[in-house]
């Protein structure tokens, strides 16, 4: 397993935090759909600065570091025994090496009080539904999409527009 460590998100490298992220988004969309995509919420990026500022806001954000080289990161919100996994996200020149998985596995750490995990992903980041489910143990418990809408989405994200994200959990399992 890859050699990660994760660090809590300084200020100053927040702008940053944000640009990898939406680099890492559109990459994947970029590698399925090509240059035709219409998945973005703004103009060029699948996550817009605004959702992933109130993500950053309303959580707890790392930076995800190997050798010293910040390569990733990761927002998640605990309350109580629930968590959400909000954002994980891997610089593209580092897919496939364990670094996601690896980031996870700290995740799991930090949060040994969480019972039951949740996270959501596009349908067409056919990585990350893999890395969830085949990876990190997660199981699919819901398709939202414009005859499903999200409750808890904003209404940009509802309609007939709107298509699609997967919901996951993970029930962890304790001895």
């Amino acid at each position: 397993m890859a050699n990660v460590i994760l660090i809590p998100l300084e200020e100053a490298d927040r702008n940053q935090f944000i640009l990898d992220n939406q680099e890492a988004f559109r990459y994947g969309a970029m590698e399925e759909f090509g240059l035709r995509d219409d998945h973005f919420e703004e103009d060029g990026e699948i996550i817009s600065r605004q959702t992933l500022e109130a993500s950053i806001d309303g959580g707890a954000a790392y930076r995800i570091v190997q050798n010293g080289e910040k390569i990733g990161g990761v927002v998640v919100k605990v309350e109580g025994t629930q968590g959400d996994l909000d954002l994980l996200f891997v610089t593209p020149g580092v897919h496939s090496k364990g670094i996601g998985y690896a980031a996870w596995r700290e995740i799991e750490k930090l949060y040994p009080e969480v019972e039951v995990w949740q996270t959501c992903t596009p349908y067409f980041e056919k990585r990350n539904i893999h890395f969830y489910v085949n990876r990190c143990g997660f199981h699919i418990v819901e398709f939202f999409n414009e005859k499903h809408p999200d409750p808890h989405a904003p209404e940009s994200s509802k309609g007939e527009d709107f298509d699609g994200m997967f919901r996951f959990e993970k029930v962890m399992k304790r001895v």
